[in-house]
Parts: C-alpha cells; structure tokens; sequence
C-alpha cells in the first residue's frame, strides 16, 4: 500500500531540524519522511480491525517530528519505520465509518490485568507504552506495528474505535480527536462553576477548540485568547472568547480583565487560569506572567527543551499540570473525553477549522502549509485519502 513513511535516520533527522528551523515543515523535503509503497500491517487478532483512512490530519506533533524538533525522551517509547498520523476518520471493511482514539493503552496491548491508570479510565497515563504485544509507540502514528493515518490501511483495537454519527461530515468526524486533546488540557484544571477569568495562549488548532472547550464547559468564565493572525482571531470571537488580544497586547488585556495592577512589568494579579497551547519558552514565561497568585497554567500544547525562569512559579505558588491526550474526565462525571468531543464539535460546528486537503502525494505542500497555517489563514490541514487507489 502507498504511505508516508517515517524511518529512523540521524543524518535525515539532523538534516530535517536544520531546514525546520530555517521555515517550519521544509524538514519534510529532506528528512525521513518519505511516500512509500509498503506492507499492509498485519491484524493480531479477532479484537482488531483494519482501517482505510479517509481524512488523516497533520497536528503540530506531527511537525515537531517532520522538522526534527521533536523531544529525544520520545526515543523510547516509539518504534521505527513508523506510519505518522493519529488524527483519523476512516472504514471498516464492514463500512461502518470511524474515528480513532490513538493511544495504544494496556488494552491494546494485550496486557491484562491493566496497570492501575489504565483500569481507572485514564489510559493516557499508561504505564506500559514500550510493552505487551505491540513494538513501542505511544500511540497510532508512533507505532511500527500498527501503521497511520498517513497510510491506505492501518489497524486498530476495538477499543480505540468511534462510531461516526450519520449527522457528522467526514471534516466534523477528523476534529473529534483534536477536540479531545483541548477537551481534556481545559477540564483539567477547570474548577466547577467556574466564573473567573482563563487566558488561552495561541489561536492554532488546540488553542482555538481550547476557547470552545472553556465557553461550552467553563460557565461564565471570561476568556481572553492570545492570537496572532486576522483569521485566529475572528475565530477566537466566534467560539466564545470575551477578548481577544496580540501576544503584545495580553498583559494589558489580562489587568483590564481581571483589575490587577502593574508592579514594575508585573502584574500583582492576573488570570485565574492559563491554557498554554503553544509550549515553547515564550509562552510558558507568559503563562506565568500573567497567573495569579495561587493561579494554574495547563500546559496543553507539546513542549520540548524550554528554558524558563521560573521564580513566578514559586513566589506565586502557581499549579502547573500537563494536559496530554485524553481518558475520563472527572469534572464531566467520569464521561470519556472522546464522547464529551464528539459534544463539542457538533454544538461549536467545528468542521469548520478543517481549511485544507491535500492527497498522499502532495506531502511536502501539505506539511508546509500546515505548518504555516497561521499567517496563511488557515488552521487544521489534512490528508484526504478518499480518492487514493487502494493498492
């Protein structure tokens, strides 16, 4: 079958973190990533089924890894040649249409009994990632045995498949997992009744399902979101952000919201929660920044190395949580993540942050406008594999 096809090569590797730091996703035209014609991955038993993707989304992991950014303490846990893509609404062979929910827990694995994060719901946590019948991989897209949504075909575990509402275009179903991720990084620390005020940094793709998350689970919280781009920002309105400001312009914004006052280039107050989508230096510093005291900053985009100071982190004695990939979510009564995002693009009308399609082949543009789809006017950028030859 045809893919893109990732392979372990550190002389690609370091060629792709030179060319992805010159532009974000020109590591696509020099590294490890190539379109290939591969083996179909082999089904390991009756629990499993092969899908046939039709939309596969391009997610900013994806490009961390395409642009070799991508942390070293993932070297353990994935498996090489591995088939990217985990943002996925496909067929059975039976037709039914689907979406994936990637992580590969202990369930998929084979292990049983399950480790006690597992058990509990909270597969996100799983403790056994680099065990059990799979190669490593902590999730579809990361594992060489189970293929990606960037492939003709991978395979799934039964407990990793949602069925698609015959209500739901093939765009609604590809933003359910995305919507998960910025589900579960604003339940996290959400207080219930809330009616504060949240700062969510970055207008891309988590950032903007983050503001829809706050306005639809949140009450009356005030949200200000911190957004570069024309497009970012009237979107960043039309989810439900009371005020929407320029990364210059978020602290004034967040002391008029909030009445704090300036002390010095600080603020003595600040946001009662931070959502930081954007996981770099910049943006952890300016969680901090304008966070309360006692205040709490979920850390909800991937970061890699950052240096950071983090003296307001101390002084202010402010919660820092990460936020990665999804489960149950006590604050929602223990309902799946995955059920609450299915809620969630249906009310908000998410389809409509999916901006581009591009086929298997047209890898290399897709890569650089997904990675550019800020000052491009665009947000989620997708494979679309629905005419692709099955072969």
């Amino acid at each position: 079958m045809k893919a893109l096809v990732f392979e372990r090569s550190l002389p690609k590797f370091a060629a792709a973190r030179v060319a992805g730091s010159v532009s974000g996703g020109l590591g696509a035209r020099v590294g490890p990533l190539r379109l290939a014609d591969v083996d179909d991955p082999v089904v390991p038993g009756p629990e499993w089924s092969v899908v046939r993707p039709r939309l596969a989304g391009i997610c900013g992991s994806d490009l961390a890894t395409v642009d070799g950014k991508a942390s070293r303490y993932f070297e353990p846990i994935v498996s090489f040649p591995f088939i990217p893509g985990h943002e996925v609404v496909g067929d059975l062979e039976d037709g039914r249409r689907v979406v994936l929910e990637p992580v590969l827990s202990c369930a998929t694995r084979g292990i049983d009994p399950p480790c006690e994060e597992c058990g509990s719901g909270h597969i996100n946590r799983c403790h056994q990632i680099a065990f059990g019948d799979l190669h490593p991989g902590l999730q579809t897209g990361y594992c060489a045995d189970t293929g990606g949504g960037w492939g003709l075909r991978l395979i799934a575990h039964e407990q990793q498949l949602h069925p698609v509402p015959a209500d739901f275009s093939d765009e609604a179903a590809v933003m359910v997992e995305p919507v998960a991720c910025a589900v579960h990084g604003a339940l996290r620390l959400l207080r219930p009744a809330e009616d504060g005020v949240a700062v969510v940094i970055g207008a891309g793709t988590l950032g903007l399902c983050s503001i829809a998350a706050l306005r639809h689970f949140g009450g009356d919280v005030v949200i200000v979101a911190v957004a570069k781009h024309p497009t970012q920002r009237r979107l960043a309105r039309d989810l439900g952000a009371n005020v929407v400001a320029g990364p210059d312009e978020m602290a004034r914004a967040v002391r008029r919201a909030t009445g704090a006052m300036m002390t010095g280039d600080q603020l003595n107050g600040g946001a009662d929660l931070v959502i930081d989508c954007v996981g770099n230096d910049g943006s952890l510093a300016s969680a901090l920044s304008v966070s309360r005291p006692g205040g709490r900053v979920s850390l909800v985009g991937m970061p890699g190395r950052v240096s950071v100071d983090l003296t307001a982190l101390w002084q202010k004695e402010i919660d820092l949580a990460g936020g990665y990939a999804y489960g149950v979510e006590p604050l929602a009564g223990g309902r799946r993540t995955f059920d609450l995002a299915f809620e969630l693009v249906r009310e908000a009308g998410l389809e409509r942050l999916v901006s581009a399609t591009y086929p298997l082949e047209r890898y290399k543009e897709a890569i650089d406008h997904a990675a550019n789809a800020g000052r491009r006017g665009a947000v989620k950028v997708a494979f679309d594999l629905r005419k692709e030859k099955r072969r």
